[in-house]
C-alpha cells in the first residue's frame, strides 16, 4: 500500500521528487531516469510508470539549467529503444504461451487481446504512435513480437517512435514547462498527459473490439 500510495505520488509530483533527486545525488539522476524510461517500455507488465509526464518534467529541468538537454535525450531515446528491443524479445520468445494465460493480476488476457487487435489492423504504424499512448506503448512492441514483425522493420519503427516521443516531449517541456501559467498548473498538465493518450486507447480498443464482434 506504501508503494503504491508513493508512486501515484511520484506520478503527480514528479517535477519534486526529480528536483530533490538531482539535489541530492547529481548526475545518477540519468541513470535513474534511463532506468524508468526501460522499464516502463520493457517490461509487459509495468506500464503504469509515469513517461510522458517524466520526458515532459525532464524538459522543463533542462529548460532552467538543471539537466543537460543533449545528454537527458540521448540517453532517454536510448532507454526508449532498448526497452522496447526488449519488449519485443520478450514477446517473440513468450508470445505463443502467453496466449494461453488466463487473466492474473500481473496479466489481464482481455486487454492483451483488444491490443492484439488495434495492433492487427493498424500495423506498423502502431509502434510509432503508442509510444504517445500510456499502456499501449508497453503492449504494442511485445505484440509485434508475437505477430513476428521482422526484427529490422520493428526497428525502423522502434527508433522513429523513439525519436518523436522523446524528443518531441522534451522539447516541449523544455520550451513550455517553466512558462508561470504551465508551473502553476503543472498537476492538470500531468493529468492531461496521462488521461487524453489514453482515452485514445480505450476508444481504438473499443473500436477493435467491436469490429472484432461485427465480423
Amino acid at each position: 500500500m506504501e508503494l503504491l500510495t508513493f508512486l501515484i505520488d511520484f506520478i503527480l509530483h514528479v517535477d519534486k521528487h526529480l528536483e530533490a533527486f538531482v539535489n541530492s545525488y547529481g548526475t545518477w539522476v540519468y541513470a535513474l531516469l534511463f532506468l524508468i524510461i526501460f522499464v516502463e517500455t520493457g517490461v509487459v507488465i509495468m506500464p503504469f510508470l509515469p513517461g510522458d509526464s517524466l520526458l515532459f518534467v525532464v524538459g522543463a529541468m533542462c529548460g532552467v539549467g538543471l539537466m543537460n538537454y543533449p545528454l537527458a535525450v540521448g540517453l532517454l531515446f536510448a532507454a526508449a529503444v532498448l526497452g522496447n528491443q526488449s519488449n519485443y524479445t520478450i514477446g517473440h520468445y513468450f508470445g505463443p504461451k502467453v496466449f494461453q494465460w488466463e487473466d492474473s493480476k500481473l496479466f489481464n488476457k482481455k486487454a492483451f487481446n483488444q491490443a492484439h487487435a488495434f495492433y492487427e489492423r493498424y500495423g506498423g504504424i502502431t509502434i510509432v504512435a503508442a509510444r504517445f499512448m500510456p499502456f499501449l506503448r508497453t503492449f504494442a512492441p511485445f505484440v509485434a513480437g508475437v505477430s513476428q514483425m521482422t526484427r529490422s522493420k520493428f526497428t525502423f519503427y522502434d527508433i522513429t517512435g523513439g525519436a518523436l516521443w522523446v524528443g518531441g516531449i522534451v522539447t516541449i517541456g523544455y520550451f513550455f514547462g517553466n512558462v508561470p501559467f504551465v508551473k502553476t498548473h503543472l498537476d492538470k498538465v500531468i493529468w492531461a498527459l496521462i488521461l487524453i493518450p489514453g482515452l485514445f486507447v480505450l476508444f481504438g480498443a473499443w473500436k477493435a473490439r467491436r469490429q472484432a464482434a461485427q465480423t
